[in-house]
């Protein structure tokens, strides 16, 4: 059982610049087509700064900064027994190429389900640019499994 006295738990934070490859990368990866996430110009005329990150390109750049590797090592969580569970993004502002930003993670909670076979980890992140402005509010829930724990 995952000890629930990590509630809470500040995750160190990790700064990444959105880099215009990737960003093209990821759209492609996606199946997104749309000009302004694939050309420079067209993002411009399009209204942005430069090419905008496709709507779930940051829980890549989280997973990338290592944030989630060291959530499960502070927890002793084996990373063979997690499932993806759920995953939300509230958006403030536009990302985009060239963006410099920096994420904060906390556990907000810890929870159980048949009776102990099934742990929940809901993570929290606050994305800020580089003026500390929040552009994004992410919140990830990590299933574990536990074999051993009897379903109730």
């Amino acid at each position: 059982m995952i000890d629930v006295r990590h509630i809470g738990l500040q995750l160190p934070t990790v700064s990444f610049e959105v880099e215009r490859g990737r960003l093209r990368f990821f759209a492609k990866a996606t199946g997104e087509t749309r000009p302004e996430y694939l050309d420079e110009d067209a993002a411009r005329a399009a209204g942005y700064r430069s090419l905008p990150a496709p709507p779930t390109f940051l829980m890549g750049a989280d997973l990338d900064a290592g944030t989630m590797t060291t959530l499960l090592d502070q927890l002793g969580v084996p990373i063979g027994r997690i499932l993806h569970g759920e995953q939300s993004f509230t958006y403030h502002a536009p990302v985009c190429a060239g963006d410099v930003l920096s994420v904060e993670s906390r556990i907000s909670d810890i929870y159980s389900k048949k009776g102990g076979a099934l742990e929940f980890i809901v993570k929290d992140s606050v994305i800020k640019d580089t003026q500390g402005k929040t552009v994004v509010e992410v919140r990830s829930i990590i299933v574990v499994r536990n074999p051993q724990e009897k379903s109730a």
